[in-house]
Order: C-alpha cells, then sequence, then structure tokens
C-alpha cells in the first residue's frame, strides 16, 4: 500500500500547507490561550461520551466510571464542558473508540492506510470509521449549519494544537511520510497495550 499511501500523503500534505495550516495558524493568532482552551475543552467533553460507552465495552469499569464522572462535572460545573473542572478534581481523560475496542477483543490492526483529508489509520480503524462517526454527538446535531459549524471548528482548533509538534517534523524528518507513519502505528500499539506493549517480535525485550 506504500505507493497509494504517499500519494495521499502528498495530497494531504498540500492541502494541509495551503489551507489547513494557514487557517490553524489565523485561528491560533486570533484568539486568545483561553479562549482556544475553552474550545478544546468543549470537544474534549463530548468526545468523553463516546468514550465512556466504548471503556465499558472494553471491560474497563474504572474507565468507564472516570469518563462518566467527567461528562457530568464538566457539563455542569464547567459550563457545558468549556472548563475542564474534572481535571482539577484529578478524573483522568480515557480517550477510546470504536478501533479502539475491536483492538481490546483482539482485531488485529491491518495494513497501515493514509486517508484523504483524515490522515493516517489502520484498515481496523477504517472498518470502525462509521460507527465512530455514528458515534459523534456532532454528527446528530440536527441543524445542518450548526453541524458543519461543528465539524470545521473542531478540526481547525486541533490542527492548532499539533501546529508546533507539525513544525517539530518538518525540522526533523528525512522522510515525513516514514515519520508519521511509524509514530502513529507506534500510538496505535501503546494504546492497544495500556501503554505496555510486549517486545516485537526481532527485538530485545
Amino acid at each position: 500500500m506504500e505507493s497509494f499511501n504517499r500519494g495521499v500523503f502528498s495530497f494531504n500534505d498540500g492541502l494541509d500547507r495551503v489551507v489547513l495550516k494557514p487557517t490553524a495558524r489565523a485561528y491560533q493568532a486570533t484568539l486568545p490561550d483561553w479562549a482556544r482552551k475553552g474550545v478544546g475543552n468543549f470537544f474534549n467533553n463530548l468526545e468523553d461520551v463516546w468514550s465512556a460507552l466504548n471503556n465499558g465495552l472494553q471491560l474497563r469499569g474504572q474507565e468507564m466510571g472516570d469518563s462518566i464522572g467527567r461528562v457530568m462535572v464538566n457539563s455542569t460545573l464547567g459550563l457545558g464542558g468549556l472548563i475542564d473542572v474534572a481535571s482539577d478534581l484529578s478524573i483522568d481523560r480515557h480517550p477510546a473508540n470504536f478501533g479502539l475496542t475491536l483492538g481490546r477483543w483482539g482485531v488485529s490492526p491491518g495494513p497501515y492506510l493514509v486517508l484523504p483529508l483524515l490522515g493516517p489509520a489502520t484498515l481496523r480503524e477504517v472498518a470502525a470509521l462509521p460507527i465512530d462517526q455514528q458515534g459523534s454527538l456532532i454528527t446528530h446535531v440536527p441543524d445542518e449549519a450548526t453541524r458543519t459549524t461543528l465539524t470545521l471548528t473542531n478540526v481547525v482548533d486541533t490542527r492548532a494544537r499539533y501546529l508546533r509538534a507539525g513544525d517539530v517534523v518538518d525540522g526533523a524528518a528525512l522522510d515525513r511520510y516514514s515519520f508519521t507513519r511509524d509514530a502513529y502505528l507506534q500510538r496505535q500499539r501503546n494504546a492497544d497495550y495500556d501503554g505496555d506493549p510486549p517486545p516485537e517480535e526481532g527485538t530485545e525485550p
């Protein structure tokens, strides 16, 4: 899949440099830090709802309880999620989606893929994507204009948070495609094994 992946990666990279990255920089320059933090907290709160369900499907009681607790606290005391009161109360986030749930139940990641616009994924994440999209609360907002605005704001806010990381990759990686692929697969492997993956074949324990 590498030839296909590199082609899609180049397309995504070009779109990012021309449209998304400049928009994210303008967003970062226009909104003060406290406002951007509130936007990020709001979307994290929405994601915690789906995380709670997936942690439950994975039979992770503590993580499910924390996710439910975060939604309840941040949706009320945190003014609809704009303020992350739960973290101040030491209630940790445990992000989880349906792709990770499949992984917990033994579904292998499969080959690495680069999706147009969406970026890095594995075949398992691609298979889970329709369910994850249905699990997003934004998807169920009835007004199309509001739904589109929320989606675009989430994309721009997320990109703005990773501006510095992107600059590091640009400066450090001789092959940005390979660097991004390896980093993504390592991150997925760590998530599958709660941050403590077994040694890979051919490596020393």
